[in-house]
């Protein structure tokens, strides 16, 4: 049984930086792409960034560009995402996604809050 586990999340402050992780395990983490969402309150989930395998290719978010950047790494099973000059905006659940096929594995999200 897949399994994703999202850390990295907390409070920090507006043009503050956090690094989210998400380890994966129970599949071929390699064969998956992979992607980040986020779900804020009353809002609908947006999906964030996304990775392909071997890290052929990125995709991001207009409200994120230049600013997140999403990368793994085969050899952990982990996928990251970088986020720099945060916003209140960004303030949400982020969600670790990985999708093969028509198989998807989500995770249980980390709390991202951007507040002074």
């Amino acid at each position: 049984q897949g399994q994703l586990v999202e850390a990295g999340g907390g409070l920090v402050q507006p043009g503050g930086s956090l690094r989210l992780s998400c380890a994966a395990s129970g599949f071929t983490f390699s064969y998956y792409a992979m992607s980040w969402d986020r779900q804020a309150p009353g809002k609908e989930r947006e999906l964030v960034a996304t990775i392909t395998r071997a890290g052929a290719s990125t995709n991001y978010a207009d409200a994120v560009k230049g600013r997140f950047t999403i990368s793994r790494d085969d050899g952990k099973n982990t996928v990251y995402l970088q986020m720099n000059s945060l916003k209140p905006e960004d303030t949400a659940v982020y969600l670790c996604n990985a999708k093969f096929l028509s198989i998807s594995h989500w995770g249980q999200g980390t709390q991202v809050t951007v507040s002074a």
